[in-house]
């Protein structure tokens, strides 16, 4: 056996025993040991794209849904450089990468040669874990090297503050086996002709058995105070204990969809109540508790600053403290002693909540022809229980928060890391064939026009690759609707330089994938939009000033709501 095969079907096997299921390779020749083992192991099921921003955005998505770290491959050169985005996100966003690199070996490098650049901390501090896994060869003591150090990585991904692990590893030719692998890919070391056997521990038990799983954190009570808040942000974590917290004390829940907290209990138009200068003034909070990645509206950001104390949930390393508000950083909290949650305070929030409700629903449901918020509002309600929701950054994550009423069963999630649009596609395409693969039921996304077309490559999937049940909803505006509610509107040059204006119809982008594709006018025919297999393509065209006039009525009706 080559060296740089055993290195490969060594790793591979290794990661598999710790648990990696799903892997993405981006096709190249440096890589070839690496894909070649992937595709040999039984355990591991392989994607691939001929892209390599969208495979590692498909990875991050993979990754997301199954809450475990995904492998994604790819050659030397630009290919790498390609897997940044994707790993600046799954660092932002806690999700678990194992980046693995083809590279040139030693010799190779600083000459000129083909393919050839600086792999070394590639990513710099956006992962957890680097190593330059050195150039294989055929002595004693490699496989321990290489075993322990795919359990380090794995481990190192999976830690308390998940991430994207890199190692970098240098083939030399031959590339390819001179034999295909076996049922047991590391089996048959004699005949393999290498210096010490290949095989892992008995009964295929990792190399380095892991710790148990972590204990419960203590909790740490909180005052009794009256006028108290709970923010629940972006994150993957359990909403349960902060959804009791808000149900045993009556504090107003301020839920982002991706937090998954906006159930029965949680203050839904909390954004335009917050926008509400009169009533932003009357509840000003004592305590805010947060958790998670808060960050999707500037009324929130603000709301933090109006607190005397400011909790906030999470490691001790990592938290979220955006606004540098935080007074206490602690790892659980619990309702003070004898709390009340039918104060003046929490009544006070609840008939806010409900009048606000009824004026949005109001404006948005006074027209049949669907608007970006209604679409956002009325595709969350209509999802079925057991679905995924992929929410695109920019306008549908932001429509999503203003109008999605309470509800349970479906799991929203978003690259709400770094928020870009690009490779969001990708992301839901990944995260859909997860969540199907996890026993889930239909996925869904809603996106803009230009995140779409940054990653419309993303519909492109090969002929025997596994695809998903994805519905992928479009609002096209023709540009970028985000900045029409923001200062640059007034700019003279506005429309060339921020709405920049495509043209592109998405029926054009479905026929190039050769998808479904369905132009939804209607709020009532969205229903039957919906539905269908595989991947599809639905459009919904909007305007983006009659857009933006829309979110000021809105925030009007509150506002005379509330007055009234």
């Amino acid at each position: 056996m080559n060296p740089s095969t055993a290195l490969a079907r060594v790793l591979v096997d290794e990661l598999a025993r710790c648990g990696l299921t799903e892997a993405v390779v981006a096709p190249g020749s440096r890589s070839t040991p690496l894909a070649m083992a992937l595709a040999a192991h039984p355990a591991v099921r392989v994607h691939v794209r001929i892209d390599e921003r969208s495979a590692s955005f498909l990875a991050l998505g993979l990754a997301r849904a199954e809450r475990r770290p995904v492998a994604l491959v790819c050659t030397s050169g630009t290919a790498a450089a390609n897997f940044h985005p994707a790993v600046l996100e799954a660092d932002q966003s806690g999700v678990p990468l194992l980046i693995l690199t083809a590279d040139r070996p030693p010799e190779l490098r600083d000459t000129g040669a083909n393919q050839t650049v600086d792999q070394i901390d590639l990513y710099g501090s956006a992962v957890r874990m680097f190593t330059e896994v050195g150039t294989p060869e055929p002595v004693p003591g490699m496989v321990a090297y290489w075993r322990s150090l795919a359990c380090r990585a794995w481990g190192a991904a999976v830690a308390e503050r998940p991430g994207a692990v890199h190692l970098n590893l240098a083939f030399r030719e031959p590339l390819v086996p001179e034999e295909p692998a076996s049922a047991d890919p590391c089996a048959d070391p004699a005949a393999a002709g290498w210096p010490e056997p290949l095989a892992g521990r008995e009964r295929g038990r990792p190399w380095i058995a892991a710790g148990g799983p972590p204990t419960e954190p203590p909790a740490v009570e909180l005052p009794p105070v009256e006028r108290g808040a709970i923010v629940c942000g972006d994150g993957d974590y359990d909403p349960i204990p902060f959804l009791a917290l808000a149900a045993a004390t009556g504090w107003p829940l301020l839920a982002e969809p991706t937090s998954n907290a906006r159930r029965a209990e949680a203050v839904s138009t909390y954004r335009h109540l917050l926008a509400s200068p009169e009533f932003a003034a009357a509840h000003e909070p004592e305590l805010v508790v947060s958790v998670g990645r808060p960050g999707l509206s500037r009324q929130l950001m603000a709301y933090l600053k109006r607190a005397r104390r400011h909790v906030v949930v999470g490691p001790a390393r990592g938290f979220a403290d955006p606004q540098r508000t935080a007074t206490d950083v602690v790892p659980a909290v619990a309702p003070p002693a004898g709390a009340d949650p039918d104060t003046a305070w929490a009544r006070s929030w609840r008939r806010a909540e409900a009048r606000a409700r009824a004026a949005l629903d109001r404006v948005l449901d006074g027209e049949d022809a669907l608007s970006e918020v209604r679409l956002a509002r009325d595709l969350a309600a209509q999802l079925p229980n057991g679905s995924l929701l992929f929410a695109g950054s920019s306008m549908p994550i932001r429509d999503l928060d203003a109008a999605m009423s309470p509800r349970c069963g479906a799991r929203v999630i978003g690259n709400r890391g770094v928020s870009g649009i690009d490779g969001t596609v990708s992301t839901a395409v990944g995260a859909a064939l997860a969540h199907q693969r996890a026993g889930g039921g239909g996925a869904f996304a809603l996106l803009g026009d230009l995140a779409l077309l940054h990653d419309q490559n993303g519909l492109v999937i090969g002929p025997g690759e596994p695809r998903p049940e994805l519905c992928v909803v479009v609002v096209n505006n023709d540009g970028g609707g985000i900045f029409s509610g923001l200062e640059q509107a007034g700019h003279p040059d506005f429309e060339r330089l921020f709405g920049t204006p495509h043209g592109v119809s998405m029926e054009r982008v479905a026929a190039m994938a050769e998808l479904p594709y369905t132009r939804l006018e209607w709020a009532t025919d969205l229903p039957k939009a919906l539905l269908g297999e595989g991947l599809r393509l639905v459009e919904v065209r909007t305007g983006r000033g009659e857009s933006a006039a829309l979110r000021r009525r809105l925030q009007q009706a509150v506002d005379a709501a509330l007055a009234a």
